[in-house]
């Protein structure tokens, strides 16, 4: 299927497949473990204190090591819709985009454009940092309880939207729960774009 000029599909994939991905940007999806992606940069969805936490970001401290917990210390903070970025330390990728994503109040105080701001920051940040590969975890739809299907919605939009100017070839979205996956799957290969 091609959304906003972009080749878009899912496949389930192990990490050691993805290689020699061509010209055109594309965006994957799978589920997998975050922090075992090697790619340029992984996405975490933290809170404000970038200080560790748990679930994806408790993960990504874990598998990081004591040096990530050093690096975003000096960052001091970040605001809800934006994200920064520190190395990966010991993990496989080079770079941490932490992005705080809001909690859901129930959808009348901003959340869809917090939450699409985060998308576009780690967009940004991927360009400002040459990753041309990166890993977006479910952002906000944990502990959050952002709903998972208008979270997908406005992550995919969002990235699609930045792509090109990224300079990103490929984006992975890289679902915890088989609901999550079922979600991104519906979005990124609608049944109407199978082929017979």
């Amino acid at each position: 299927m091609i959304f906003g000029g972009f080749s878009l599909g899912v496949r389930l994939y192990s990490q050691s497949e993805i290689e020699g991905i061509g010209s055109m940007a594309q965006m994957v999806v799978g589920e997998g473990d975050i922090t075992r992606f090697q790619v340029d940069a992984i996405v975490n969805a933290a809170n404000a204190s970038l200080l560790g936490g748990g679930g994806v970001d408790g993960a990504i401290h874990r598998a990081a090591g004591p040096e990530l917990l050093a690096a975003c210390e000096k960052l001091k903070g970040c605001a809800t819709g934006d994200a920064k970025a520190t190395p990966g330390f010991r993990l496989p990728a080079k770079w941490v985009f932490h992005a705080v994503g809001p909690v859901w109040q129930g959808g009348g105080r901003g959340e869809d454009e917090l939450l699409a701001s985060c998308y576009r920051r780690c967009m940004e940040l991927a360009r400002e940092h040459k990753a041309t590969s990166i890993a977006f975890p479910a952002i906000s739809t944990g502990i959050y309880r952002f709903p998972a299907e208008s979270a997908a919605r406005i992550a995919v939009r969002t990235v699609a939207d930045h792509l090109e100017r990224s300079g990103v070839s490929v984006v992975h979205f890289v679902c915890f729960n088989p609901e999550t996956l079922a979600i991104y799957t519906r979005l990124l290969y609608p049944p109407s774009s199978k082929l017979n």
